[in-house]
């Protein structure tokens, strides 16, 4: 509801605009009549209006808007009409009305906003909304399913590091899920060039579902390093049957290496590679490969402890930068 007073001064008569908005809005009535001098005229217009709001959207859905309504006169001037704002019931809100995203806040900044054009100086007033965004939505949606999509890739820490399928499959699940998600908590916004919070959230998770995928690449490749290294000893015991002794004998330099006489000339020194340096000679077959399975179930155990506590390292940074420190900073400002 829009109200206007128009106060006439004791030697003037005044015109007070009366609109019927009962007709097509195309065709509006406008009946002009004549105020006596001794009189004043108050108006009252009812208008439906769907406005649009500008939002800062960085730290969705943790965010805060403010909305801003201007009212500004367009043919008159201020030395003809001024708008003021009462002092007591200029702003009026059902007390019924709810937003399905938002809390409609009660404070609401009144101001004046006067425009001043090259055909003069026009009244204009405002009034500001501050509206806070309810996350229950995006906490029930996407923060908790993608919270718990990041735990059941940590599953895969405890399965047996020879169960491939399994653990391959849970994790190529997992990072199909989060992509998932990703995708649709950025179907119902607007492509800004920014990042939101939600986008950094998302982001992380993505990474964590990623690694623990890697993380089952590195303990399959180091539980199977044993069958390179006989590999490897295989392949220089051939090399040594098809040298006599005598040849061995002329070339002056031999090199030992787990009971083998090479020469270390022409074959590479198994010493040489970083993933054997540590491993003794003359130990059997068993010896060894139980040697690189207990580094293999190393990695899945510190895993277990490495991934939890950096994700809870990274919620406490999370929701204490956006909920409570970027909140406080926004508070202030308004």
């Amino acid at each position: 509801m829009v109200q206007w007073d128009f106060r006439v001064g004791p030697s003037s008569t005044h015109v007070c605009p009366v609109v019927d908005y009962s007709v097509a809005a195309s065709s509006f009535n406008v009946p002009h009549i004549p105020v006596p001098s001794w009189s004043c005229c108050l108006c009252f217009s009812r208008l439906t209006l769907t406005l649009s709001c500008p939002m800062d959207l960085k730290n969705f859905p943790m965010d805060s808007q403010t909305c801003i309504m201007q009212l500004e006169s367009f043919g008159y001037t201020m030395n003809d009409l001024i708008f003021e704002w009462l002092d007591v019931g200029a702003v009026q809100v059902a007390d019924d009305l709810t937003l399905p995203q938002f809390v409609l806040k009660e404070e609401k900044g009144l101001g004046y906003c006067t425009k001043h054009y090259n055909t003069g100086k026009f009244t204009c007033i405002e009034v500001k909304f501050y509206l806070e965004r309810q996350m229950g939505y995006y906490l029930i949606q996407m923060y908790i399913p993608s919270l718990l999509t990041v735990i059941l890739s940590w599953v895969s820490f405890w399965i047996n590091m020879d169960a491939a399928p399994a653990r391959v499959g849970l994790g190529i699940t997992t990072v199909l899920t989060m992509t998932t998600q990703s995708s649709g908590s950025r179907a119902s916004l607007p492509k800004v060039s920014y990042v939101k919070a939600i986008d950094i959230w998302m982001a992380v998770c993505l990474l964590f579902v990623f690694a623990a995928l890697l993380e089952y690449a590195a303990v399959n490749f180091v539980s199977r390093q044993h069958k390179e290294f006989f590999r490897l000893r295989k392949k220089l015991k051939e090399r040594q049957r098809q040298r006599t002794e005598d040849e061995l004998a002329q070339q002056g330099l031999l090199f030992q290496s787990y009971g083998l006489a090479l020469s270390a000339g022409n074959v590479p020194e198994m010493d040489a590679t970083p993933v054997f340096a540590d491993l003794p000679p003359g130990l059997g077959f068993y010896d060894i490969r139980r040697r690189f399975v207990d580094r293999a179930k190393r990695i899945d155990t510190i895993s277990r402890a490495v991934f939890p506590m950096s994700f809870l390292m990274f919620n406490v940074l999370y929701w204490l930068t956006y909920k409570v420190l970027w909140h406080e900073d926004l508070q202030a400002a308004l």
